[in-house]
């Protein structure tokens, strides 16, 4: 999303162009798997995790732009609303003491984000969605100043056609319209990348999917949104429904939204980024000067802009990635299921559990995806998106007979996935300690059943039942959630109470 993009018009001839030019692409990708010129295993991974900004009354800051020139760091920048920022960590090597060395990287860059912004009044927040956010807030005069956000916004609105609908039934309901993708911005997250070559790839991505459900159980954090108690997780169905290019009718033909879980399991890479160009239409037709088969039959590596440029505009919770990293090419795996926060210490225990548990589900020798059925693994992922800790998935039943059973979340992970996690990050050369540090988070998160969004609820029933209004308990939640993640003890430790009205 931070790339750089020239605004201009688009005419027909740009996207007939450019569909031309996706093809190139996508055959280059294809010679490229064929001729085996990616990258030999090199276990790396990457996190990013998106933020907001808040000021000592928890409400949000519209001002991204003058925090990061006080930053003035490349491992920060924009994201699309002022209220937002995202920071990236260089890629490491899985093994060692990986997870520590992440904690401390993001203990120091976030601390050294947070006193520059408070020098103009503002503060960080890990969240999936800020609990004071307001559809006031979520509008296209609040997008980041950035071409490439401005052109999204109206090409994703032209494809449209008609404002934006958010319904969402949870707890409670909301429905309410907007005029511009602007809501998208609220969905903060953690995204975990994973190098990967062609022959693993198929592997990892089936088993991220499968175990997505138990992520976002285990993970939730985004309960509120617009004042309005929802999901658990509201994240993916708020950002389906902020960039959803398909009026009621195409809706109705089963047209494909752009932010997807997918609908079977793939055999190579190769199958996402050809769905990509089958299911959807271009939004940014912006062609480069590259001709790419002609680059392949001179021995070099296409940078395949086109393909790349299109993937970014096709929100997968799990994302294909072709990159080049020192003149060679790679793949990656983009989980990006996760919302941020609460703590640095709960963000890297979940991305020790999704590292672990993919290595060793990837390398089984009867792939959960050959005993679960796509539609099975999506379902439990909306299950766990409504219900979160308390959520009951199903998932096969370990013995030969077959077929899939109804288990708690909390039970499968203590059970059954946690074991399988130990010997994953052990598999990856992890050393004991950081494994059981990070694990042993998700384990007490499993054995207390509370995660962020339990914790959020929570609190925000204590100030209601304290006698303070909707906003003002939303406010004094967000607050409280402040000040106990600075403090960086996970949160299943985290005192439920109302401190006051602060």
């Amino acid at each position: 999303m931070g790339e750089k993009v020239v605004a201009g018009e688009f005419d027909l001839s740009d996207r007939h162009a450019y569909r031309q030019k996706l093809q190139q692409c996508l055959e280059g990708l294809g010679r490229l798997l064929t001729e085996r010129r990616f990258d030999r295993p090199r276990n790396l991974m990457g996190v990013e995790i998106e933020l907001n900004l808040v000021g000592p009354d928890g409400m949000p800051r519209m001002m991204n732009a003058e925090v990061l020139e006080r930053i003035a760091s490349k491992d920060f920048q924009t994201e699309l609303g002022m209220f937002n920022l995202e920071v990236n960590i260089a890629p490491h090597r899985l093994g060692g003491r990986v997870f520590d060395q992440l904690s401390e990287e993001l203990r120091t860059g976030l601390g050294y984000a947070e006193r520059k912004a408070g020098e103009v009044g503002a503060g960080i927040l890990m969240i999936g969605i800020l609990p004071t956010i307001g559809q006031q807030d979520l509008v296209s005069s609040n997008l980041s100043n950035s071409d490439r956000y401005v052109l999204l916004n109206d090409q994703i609105v032209a494809a449209r056609g008609e404002d934006f609908t958010l319904d969402i039934e949870g707890v409670e309901r909301l429905v309410c319209t907007s005029g511009s993708i602007t809501p998208e911005a609220a969905c903060t997250s953690v995204q975990l990348h994973l190098q990967v070559t062609p022959a693993r790839f198929a592997a990892v991505w089936n088993a991220a999917q499968a175990i997505a459900a138990v992520q976002i159980a285990v993970g939730a954090n985004a309960p509120f949104l617009f004042g309005r108690e929802l999901w658990r997780e509201s994240r993916p169905p708020l950002f389906e429904q902020a960039t959803d290019t398909r009026p009621p009718e195409l809706r109705a033909q089963g047209v494909r939204p752009r932010t997807w879980f997918g609908e079977r399991w793939v055999t190579s890479a190769y199958e996402l980024f050809e769905e990509n160009l089958r299911y959807f239409p271009p939004l940014l037709p912006i062609c480069d000067e590259e001709e790419p088969l002609r680059v392949l039959s001179a021995g070099g590596v296409p940078t395949l802009q086109e393909l790349v440029l299109h993937n970014g505009t096709i929100y997968r919770w799990n994302r294909p990635v072709y990159g080049i990293a020192d003149g060679v090419p790679h793949l990656r795996v983009e989980n990006r299921v996760l919302p941020a926060g609460p703590t640095i210490t709960d963000v890297i225990a979940n991305a020790a559990f999704y590292y672990g548990l993919v290595r060793s589900l990837a390398e089984d020798s009867r792939p959960v995806w050959t005993r679960l059925p796509f539609a099975v693994a999506a379902a439990n992922f909306e299950t766990a998106c409504r219900q979160g800790i308390d959520a009951e998935l199903l998932w096969p039943v370990p013995r030969r007979a077959g077929g899939v059973a109804r288990v708690p979340a909390v039970k499968l992970v203590r059970d059954e996935l946690l074991p399988l996690a130990y010997a994953g990050l052990d598999a990856w050369g992890v050393e004991p300690a950081d494994r059981d540090h990070y694990l042993g988070v998700i384990e007490e998160r499993c054995r207390r059943r509370v995660n962020g969004a339990s914790w959020q609820v929570d609190t925000y029933h204590r100030a209601l039942e304290a006698g303070l209004t909707r906003d003002a308990a939303l406010a004094a939640t967000t607050r409280r959630y402040r000040d106990l993640m600075h403090g960086g003890e996970p949160v299943h430790t985290w005192p439920v109470g109302f401190p006051g009205p602060g």
